[in-house]
């Protein structure tokens, strides 16, 4: 849609993310801070709930980017990385902001850091000792070897992990910049104005959301006081 035909185009709001999804992604902003300084200070009390906290949200990502909302869903906004290129490669064009959900370069993005964000936490389960700081939960299953290559992994993969939040936000600000296009509004208020004939993008219970929440968090405690 060229830009002068969008601005003759009757505008409406319309929800595209649910709050579960906003809730997600704020929390993981803030828990990956407080990881980060926890470390830096040894309040490993505080590091260790911090990634506990971070390994249930990303335990009800995974099975809400199965049965949640339609615009939280994999299949929805993991489209060929062929068509994330050819979205980049029209990135200078001032093209309207017509996109429900992700578009097809943000939803790679948003996998990658959710495998970062996965291999970060994993790893510290089987860290060993390390400079004061208490060994992982699960550092008992693995000879010494591993639980320094998992240490390895650990402290690496958070330089890549902060290079990833970084393009990020980058991305972010250059979509502001370069097209115009707000995208943090949507995800603190759920809406975004779109032309009136787009189709509203399904929305799934927070019951359920709520559910599986508390099975992730569930799960966590469990691994945690009993393996």
């Amino acid at each position: 849609m060229a830009l002068h035909d969008f601005n003759r185009t009757m505008m409406l709001p319309m929800r595209v993310w649910d709050l579960p999804t906003r809730l997600f992604h704020w929390l993981l902003v803030l828990l990956v801070a407080v990881s980060y300084f926890s470390e830096q200070l040894k309040w490993m009390n505080v590091h260790f709930v911090s990634g506990y906290t971070i390994l249930a949200l990303l335990l009800f990502r995974l099975a809400w980017g199965w049965v949640g909302s339609e615009t939280s869903r994999f299949r929805r906004f993991l489209r060929s990385p062929l068509h994330a290129l050819e979205h980049l490669a029209t990135f200078r064009e001032r093209t309207p902001d017509t996109e429900v959900g992700h578009n097809a370069a943000g939803g790679w993005m948003v996998l990658l850091l959710l495998l970062l964000l996965a291999m970060q936490v994993v790893s510290g389960l089987f860290s060993p000792k390390r400079h004061g700081s208490p060994p992982g939960p699960l550092m008992k299953y693995l000879s010494e070897q591993w639980a320094d290559v998992a240490w390895f992994i650990h402290s690496m993969n958070f330089n890549l992990l902060i290079g990833a939040v970084g393009l990020h936000v980058l991305a972010v600000v250059a979509y502001a910049v370069v097209k115009r296009h707000d995208l943090v509004r949507p995800m603190v208020t759920g809406m975004k104005r779109l032309p009136a004939t787009t189709r509203q993008p399904r929305m799934a219970s927070p019951a359920l959301a709520a559910a599986l929440a508390a099975v992730a968090g569930a799960a966590v405690w469990l691994m945690v006081a009993w393996l």
